[in-house]
């Protein structure tokens, strides 16, 4: 995985839209980054770690090449709109999803059928159909 700047992974990106829009997908991936690239050991002493600035993780792929890049709250007005503006010009290749008909014959509604109650009168909460109850 390689890790980039930011405006080095939009351009990256950028080529993998490309790459595979005739066929193809990107998958991106966005998560909150704490900076630790090893996980800490839970009976460690929390009181040496300070805590870091937020940061995210941004990942994407297309299953042959991975881009990554961290972003810090500092800049996430600017990434956010450069990140939306190539996500607009960049999702135009989807195939519109196949609405399921909703005509379709739905069970008619019974009407006159009794309930379990009026059936039969049972002293049990739980009554068992197979035996006739007393």
């Amino acid at each position: 995985m390689v890790l980039l700047e930011s405006e080095q992974f939009l351009t990256e990106l950028t080529r993998l839209f490309q790459k595979c829009r005739s066929s193809g997908s990107v998958f991106i991936t966005l998560k909150k980054y704490d900076g630790c690239t090893k996980p800490i050991p839970q009976k460690s002493s929390v009181e040496g770690l300070e805590p870091a600035k937020n940061k995210c993780l941004l990942r994407a792929t297309d299953g042959k090449r991975k881009i990554s890049t961290v972003g810090s709250s500092e800049e996430v007005n600017k990434f956010q709109m450069a990140y939306s503006n190539l996500l607009r010009a960049n999702m135009n290749g989807l195939k519109k999803r196949d609405k399921k008909n909703k005509s379709k014959k739905s069970k008619p509604a019974v009407t006159g059928v009794a309930t379990t109650n009026q059936l039969h009168q049972c002293s049990f909460p739980v009554c068992c159909f197979q035996y006739p109850c007393m």
